[in-house]
């Protein structure tokens, strides 16, 4: 059983909206500048991304988190802490350039690009859709769950190894956050719980590839280091 009801979570959205506004619109589109970072991205670009996302985490952490969701839920405060504690990872991830952002191309990048677009996008929309009022919704990159869609796939866009430190909070608050979608009637939230799911799927996808990869490369290998008997080209010439 949950500590409040599905009326308390909404009121929760309703007073931290009307508290921090116009911040919404802002970041709103700060969240579309860095999707356009990140369409041609540079050195300069990404690290700008990159500490805006950790930007949202602390924010969210702090502000949101302990500010005003736990006052109905105390475990609020060790969300904020971990939450925190990811916006400080992806800060040392933007400062010492651990993460680079190339074109999108393969199920990898196509991945990441469909979840942020959900998250500035869909998610939104999806809520006016079902009734809800801008102030009851949670807000892109203020809120947990788009701030968590936003994050995997930022990560998802990376084109090299991307540390596992950084998905680990993320994909722990997809199914905290993503719970909601059954427990709280956010159905919204319902990518957020779906995304482990995704991401199992896809490294197995990227494991088959690679295994499929390997054996063409080997294939050709052998066929350049053992050359067909003399006879036998003749042969087939003829």
């Amino acid at each position: 059983m949950l500590p409040f009801t599905q009326q308390q979570f909404i009121f929760v959205f309703s007073v931290y909206n009307g508290a921090i506004w116009p911040l919404q619109p802002i970041v709103h589109g700060a969240g579309l500048l860095m999707l356009t970072m990140l369409v041609r991205p540079s050195r300069t670009s990404e690290k700008l991304s990159l500490v805006l996302l950790a930007a949202m985490w602390i924010w969210t952490g702090l502000v949101y988190q302990i500010g005003f969701f736990s006052r109905i839920n105390p475990v609020a405060l060790l969300f904020g802490a971990a939450f925190v504690f990811q916006g400080v990872l992806l800060l040392e991830a933007a400062l010492r350039g651990r993460l680079t952002f190339g074109p999108a191309r393969g199920l990898r990048r196509s991945m990441g690009w469909a979840l942020m677009m959900y998250s500035l996008l869909l998610y939104p929309l999806l809520g006016f859709a079902l009734g809800a009022h801008y102030f009851e919704l949670p807000a892109f990159g203020l809120t947990p769950c788009p701030v968590t869609l936003t994050t995997v796939g930022v990560l998802l866009l990376a084109s090299r190894p991307v540390p596992r430190r950084l998905y680990f909070i993320p994909l722990m608050w997809a199914v905290v956050g993503g719970s909601a979608a059954v427990l709280l009637r956010m159905p919204q939230d319902g990518v957020l719980l779906l995304t482990p799911v995704l991401l199992v799927v896809l490294a197995v996808y990227e494991h088959v590839a690679g295994l499929t990869r390997h054996s063409v490369v080997t294939a050709g290998s052998l066929s350049s280091a053992y050359p067909a008997p003399r006879k036998m080209r003749e042969g087939q010439r003829r």
